[in-house]
């Protein structure tokens, strides 16, 4: 597996193209905008888009979504269905955030703690890491020891807790129970900034080190 990140919106949200080297199917996960951007560096890399994957449900993360579904007749997968409401939201976020008029919609599947997302002849596991959100889910590539966290866990900070369905302590464990358990080796994907290590984040993160 291959990957871009490709930074989008006004919120430098990390979109991310992930890609099978053997068939080129590719998946784009967290389209939140910019959508010509995305197809762009598609079209640059050889890659047919197959299908989209969603972390969570804000709209910096999944305001593109229907359009770019719509765009190449691809489902949806995830998140996990505690964010419904978000999604049903999604035109009422764009207003209250600024971003272009986008649409509501139903991903074709919700995805749960123990699935697996498939393209191509990439298989990724499936972790359910509420506390951003209640259905925030995390994308891991266990080859690669590659993990897309979405608005968990960042380089050096954590998600905010802050907005409705957001709970501090449950960011905490799925963390510290959900992701420090695949390996300090795994690099990760945020949903924004640099990427960086769990082991990096156990050793100096304020906020979820081994010593905090």
């Amino acid at each position: 597996m291959d990957y871009q990140i490709i930074p989008v919106t006004a919120f430098a949200q990390n979109c991310t193209l992930l890609w099978c080297e053997e068939t080129r199917q590719a998946a784009v996960v967290d389209p939140g905008g910019d959508l010509d951007r995305v197809t762009a560096a598609a079209a640059q890399r050889g890659v047919t888009i197959a299908k989209v994957l969603l972390t969570h449900g804000h709209i910096d993360h999944a305001g593109g979504t229907a359009e770019l579904a719509r765009r190449f007749s691809v489902p949806i997968e995830g998140p996990q269905r505690g964010d419904e409401f978000w999604i049903r939201q999604m035109p009422e976020q764009g207003q209250a955030f600024g971003f272009p008029a986008c649409d509501a919609f139903t991903p074709d599947r919700w995805l749960e703690e123990g699935d697996t997302v498939e393209f191509g002849n990439v298989v990724l596991e499936v972790l359910h890491t509420p506390g951003h959100t209640p259905g925030h889910i995390t994308f891991f590539h266990r080859p690669s020891k590659l993990a897309l966290v979405g608005d968990v866990l960042f380089a050096g900070s954590i998600g905010r807790t802050d907005f409705p369905g957001g709970d501090y302590d449950t960011l905490i464990r799925s963390i510290r129970q959900n992701l420090w358990p695949l390996g300090n080796d795994v690099e990760f994907i945020p949903g924004h900034g640099p990427m960086s290590t769990f082991g990096e984040e156990r050793r100096s993160n304020p906020f979820v080190a081994d010593g905090v």
